[in-house]
């Protein structure tokens, strides 16, 4: 692999850092926190990438990238577009934590047909006032099963974890965009 820091030459003859997007899917969240969790490292990355759409930039919308980074399983028609349009302008994608990996807790819900699960939550649920399904269209379409994101597009690098923790993720963007071989040392990939 080419060191990424090396990446491209912009108009004026200068080199441009590498760009990185975040995304997060069906889940909780928390992978996109272990991220922020490498704390003062960012201003580090900050030297050495451009970031696209993240929660640190607020972008909507994913532009070119050379990396990113897919947290959540695919759980509704959104995550499922999200995910291709991540795939597109991604040169490298990464699946970043259980939900994305293997679906994760969102997951538990396949062991049930979706409508036994809209009915458990919006009829027979405890203190449900009003029982109706959802049926609004501004509601994306659930999908019968949550998928992890290998399902839906080709990924090229997995982060397993729930989330994998902010050494682990500092390790591999530092490994990545130097051309490294991707290596952790045990006490980053086991888990009790």
């Amino acid at each position: 692999m080419t060191e990424m820091t090396d990446n491209t030459v912009n108009e004026s003859g200068e080199k441009q850092k590498p760009r990185i997007a975040t995304a997060a899917l069906c889940g909780c969240f928390g992978c996109h926190m272990s991220f922020l969790d490498i704390d003062e490292r960012i201003l580090q990355l900050v030297e050495l990438v451009e970031f696209d759409r993240s929660p640190i930039t607020d972008i909507k919308e994913v532009g070119p990238c050379d990396i990113g980074l897919i947290e959540g399983g695919v759980a509704n028609a959104e995550n499922v577009e999200v995910l291709r349009d991540f795939r597109r302008h991604c040169k490298i994608l990464v699946a970043v934590g259980a939900c994305a990996v293997n679906g994760g807790v969102p997951a538990m819900r396949n062991q049930f047909e979706l409508k036994e699960c809209l009915v458990e939550a919006y009829i027979n649920g405890i203190g449900v006032e009003n029982p109706q399904i959802p049926d609004d269209p501004e509601i994306p379409l659930l999908l019968d099963k949550v998928h992890p994101v290998h399902e839906v597009v080709k990924i090229d690098y997995f982060l397993p974890g729930c989330p994998p923790s902010a050494d682990t993720l500092w390790t591999f963007l530092n490994e990545i965009l130097a051309g490294e071989e991707i290596t952790f040392p045990y006490s980053l990939i086991h888990y009790d």
